[in-house]
């Protein structure tokens, strides 16, 4: 698909868009270096993406840090005809947040407000721009905490994991970001001539989920909690690959309460920093990283043992030095060794069950161009095996094929080298997302270009 959509905003457009900005009391930005800097993400992990979008930039750019603030600028984009994005933290990995069109990037890192936490559900409400870790700093005050996070979470806003996320740390225990019961509620601008702010129930909230700010501008969200848990971390060391897999396969099946499990084969095991005090790996050790409760410490060691692993290293979540641990898992994994091999990429699959003759048959086929990074998950109630592999990158058409291969063998790709909602997950347009752009955005003025089926439709 083009990446250039339509003509840029003329100056005449941008010029009396600017012109509203200023009379709402914000002042737009045109430093050439910050919209550059306002008009990128992560999505250089992809050798596709990092030159379909290398082009694009925003026009303009402003910060909000109110929601009536959010309307005005909504309003004036519509009034000017010129498209709007809707950026967050920028820590998103599919060029969520980069302006095909250019036009204007609006930043919500201003609305950072936790407006309260309900006292019969604990749900809370918090707005869209507020770093996850500043809420969940505020949740432990009351025993709570969020259910999922990414691994950004020192650097992600609330409104950006849900926009653009899926899931992360908590999957283990709550599933994905779009299963029901992990968003309860949205708070929503719409960009129409006189914006609407409406207040959407679970339901209605669920177009919006995961759609890149496509079909509403997202300004606060209702989240369920849940209890607050002095989390281990743990480090395990095993020699044998396939007695590490069964572990990673046996675990979630206990009665141990984990929120995290990550395996690294050796090779990514041997390239990746760990935190003060835990030994780097052996050359030929794979490596089993945990977040567990307490009460499972008197197990553990023991179980970990009678399956070929050796306990490593472990130090309570927060109080240990340097990186904490789930800054090793998701898409971290993929940071850190590409800071050594920034020829290689990465994928993301949902393995079919039992997953090691999968593995075997994807080895056999690719060899020592793809290393395992596995992360447990839970999906549709059941224990799974996520798998982020780093790729050799060896071209378009050898990703083509690899990728035919994976769903060959049974496994659910969700394809991180793809520009749209759609072909970035299933693969298939969700008609509920269009209905909603329909409702909410219906000159399509948001972020354009990313939601295929609002394409589709327009042609």
């Amino acid at each position: 698909m083009p990446h250039v959509l339509r003509d840029p905003a003329s100056a005449d457009q941008l010029e009396a868009l600017a012109n509203a900005l200023r009379a709402s009391g914000l002042e737009p930005i045109r430093q050439p270096d910050e919209l550059k800097r306002l008009s990128q993400d992560r999505h250089d992990f992809s050798p596709l993406l990092t030159p379909l979008l290398s082009g694009c930039r925003a026009q303009l750019a402003v910060r909000v840090g109110s929601v009536d603030q959010v309307r005005q600028v909504a309003a004036a984009c519509f009034q000017a005809k010129v498209p709007l994005t809707v950026r967050g933290a920028g820590s998103g990995n599919y060029g969520q947040c980069v302006p095909l069109a250019g036009g204007l990037v609006l930043d919500l890192g201003g609305l950072r407000q936790l407006r309260g936490l309900e006292a019969d559900s604990q749900a809370l409400w918090v707005e869209a721009g507020a770093l996850l870790a500043d809420i969940d700093a505020e949740l432990l005050r009351h025993g709570r905490a969020l259910r999922l996070a990414p691994s950004t979470w020192r650097s992600a806003t609330v409104g950006g994991f849900i926009a653009g996320g899926s899931g992360g740390i908590g999957s283990l225990r709550w599933g994905f970001l779009r299963d029901p019961g992990n968003l309860l509620g949205l708070e929503v601008v719409t960009l129409e001539a006189e914006p609407r702010l409406l207040r959407l129930d679970a339901q209605a909230s669920e177009p919006l989920n995961h759609a890149y700010g496509c079909n509403g501008i997202l300004t606060a969200l209702r989240l369920p909690s849940c209890e607050a848990v002095a989390w281990q971390q743990l480090v395990v060391g095993f020699a044998d690959w396939d007695r590490a897999l069964a572990a990673a396969q046996s675990l979630p099946t206990t009665a141990l309460l984990l929120n995290a499990l990550c395996l690294l084969e050796a090779p990514i095991a041997c390239r990746s920093p760990w935190p003060a005090g835990c030994p780097g790996a052996a050359a030929g050790e794979h490596r089993l990283l945990l977040l567990a409760a307490p009460d499972t410490l008197d197990v553990l060691p023991g179980w970990l043992a009678r399956h070929g692993g050796e306990l490593r290293w472990q130090a309570p979540q927060g109080q240990s030095r340097g990186l904490p641990l789930r800054e090793l898992t998701w898409n971290h994994t993929t940071l850190h060794w590409r800071a050594h091999h920034s020829d290689w990429t990465y994928l993301q699959l949902l393995l079919p069950q039992p997953e090691g003759p999968v593995l075997a048959a994807l080895r056999a086929r690719w060899g020592l161009d793809v290393f395992w990074h596995l992360e447990a998950v839970r999906q549709q109630g059941a224990a799974r095996l996520a798998c982020l592999p780093l790729l050799r990158w060896r071209g378009k058409e050898d990703l083509r094929a690899l990728l035919d291969d994976c769903r060959n063998l049974g496994a659910l790709v969700f394809n991180p080298h793809a520009l749209t909602v759609e072909d970035g997950g299933l693969g298939v347009v969700d008609g509920d997302q269009v209905a909603a752009k329909a409702a909410y955005d219906p000159a399509g003025l948001l972020n354009p270009g990313k939601l295929r089926g609002w394409l589709e439709r327009q042609a």
